[in-house]
């Protein structure tokens, strides 16, 4: 069925000369855009009247840790750094059973789509008492967001010279199998998939060279992207200064973890050098100001990494490192961590919502997404002006990020609404929280 969405405000299309249409119009049929324009004929389309929003492609999320949503604010962890907040929160996870896995991913992606996500990764490195990346998807495929779901793991335990305790970590060869068939049942290549899956050993200091080298291979051989976490805080690079005898960068490097379907999250303290790798290997950051502000990991050069044409796309990171889902919240902090760091100059409001659209598409290997222009899968927002939120505003389009964080009228995954009038019509947002304080009480136990 065609939908023209008629009479923006403001189109904003993220095309190739990043073109903005007052009084615009997207028409749409199916899951994909047919024209992008002023007064388009409405023929036997169904009008939606988009007076008082601004129109943008969906925000898509490059790195998230769904099964955190469940552990929130825990006391302990509060004011930690990583190594000691994960020591913390280890034992919990630990705890958790396959219904919380589902439920912290129905929450975590309800919550990102009410700010407009569209498209969303996740890494799951963890998978206690049965728990399997399947709960995740199944979660995903509810709420109607897309997902690209990494199979993450852990396989050096502290036994072994690693952080998390043995009991969370797992065989190699059983990761691998794992790998193999996740990716046999539900990686789907083609333009418009609903879920793609990705190959994701948890970090340097939790799994092995011969599985970060193994995984590698078996991601080039069946045609899935790569992704884990890297040079986030300065207790990272001491690891991999004393583990490796090299900075994380040129570990990666080592091991084939370089190229255009790898990409690496926070990348905090990235080295001129190791930018410049980044650069010449089109390897993608996952860029997590929210996350990296929260742990005090630091300020990512993201404007040395944007400057020497480093894909970078924006992730919320997880719940317990963030609290939030929030996309909009995230491209406003990008902005002023990066005007923070380089002043007031350094980034725009219209650079951090390419971030957060474009860029969020090219690190996720999705040229199908980011932008509204014909032929691209139908991802979009109707961003609500009309709030209070902007009132006062003199540009609209700068508005999403400068000011208090908008409300998405509409949502729109593959040309299916999932959000409406600012509610969530794939899930009861109340209940969620319900079932999310019964399972709190009971980790907490």
């Amino acid at each position: 069925m065609k939908t023209l969405i008629r009479k923006a405000e403001v189109v904003v299309t993220m095309n190739g000369t990043r073109r903005e249409i007052k009084g615009g119009d997207v028409l749409i049929d199916g899951g994909v855009i047919l024209a992008i324009g002023q007064d388009l004929p409405r023929g036997d389309a169904q009008v939606v009247e988009a007076a008082g929003c601004v129109v943008t492609p969906g925000l898509i999320n490059t790195h998230h840790h769904l099964f955190q949503t469940l552990t929130r604010a825990v006391p302990a962890a509060q004011d930690a750094a990583l190594f000691g907040w994960l020591r913390t929160l280890y034992p919990i996870w630990g705890r958790m059973t396959p219904h919380d896995i589902r439920l912290s991913a129905q929450i975590g992606l309800a919550e990102l789509a009410l700010s407009g996500c569209t498209c969303s990764s996740d890494h799951l490195y963890l998978f206690p008492n049965g728990a399997r990346l399947d709960d995740s998807i199944e979660a995903a495929t509810e709420i109607g967001i897309r997902f690209h779901a990494t199979r993450g793991a852990m396989s050096i335990g502290e036994s072994k010279g690693g952080l998390p305790p043995d009991a969370l970590v797992e065989d190699e060869a059983a990761i691998l199998r794992d790998s193999e068939r996740l990716i046999a049942a539900f990686h789907d290549p083609n333009p418009g998939a609903m879920v793609q899956v990705g190959l994701a050993p948890c970090s340097p200091f939790s799994v092995s060279r011969e599985l970060m080298r193994d995984a590698a291979i078996l991601a080039r051989g069946k045609g899935v992207r790569l992704h884990t976490h890297l040079a986030e805080n300065d207790e990272d690079i001491a690891y991999s200064l004393a583990n490796f005898g090299m900075l994380p960068g040129d570990y990666a490097e080592s091991l084939g973890w370089t190229g255009d379907d790898v990409w690496h999250a926070h990348c905090v303290k990235l080295s001129d050098k190791e930018i410049d790798l980044f650069a010449r290997t089109g390897t993608g950051v996952a860029h997590c100001p929210c996350s990296n502000a929260r742990l005090a990991s630091g300020i990512a050069p993201v404007r040395a990494m944007r400057d020497a044409g480093v894909p970078v796309g924006l992730g919320v990171d997880g719940s317990a490192s963030n609290d939030c889902s929030h996309l909009g919240l995230e491209a406003r902090q990008a902005m002023l961590m990066a005007r923070l760091k380089n002043g007031p100059a350094a980034m725009g409001a219209r650079e951090a919502l390419e971030i957060a659209t474009l860029g969020g598409a090219r690190v996720l290997g999705r040229p199908d997404l980011g932008s509204l222009e014909p032929g691209k899968r139908a991802d979009l927002v109707l961003w609500d002006i009309t709030e209070l939120a902007a009132a006062g505003e003199w540009d609209p389009v700068a508005a999403l990020v400068f000011c208090a964080p908008m409300r998405p009228k509409s949502v729109y995954v593959e040309g299916r609404a999932i959000v409406q009038n600012h509610r969530l019509l794939t899930a009861d947002p109340r209940k969620l929280n319900e079932q999310a304080r019964a399972a709190t009480i009971r980790l907490a136990n």
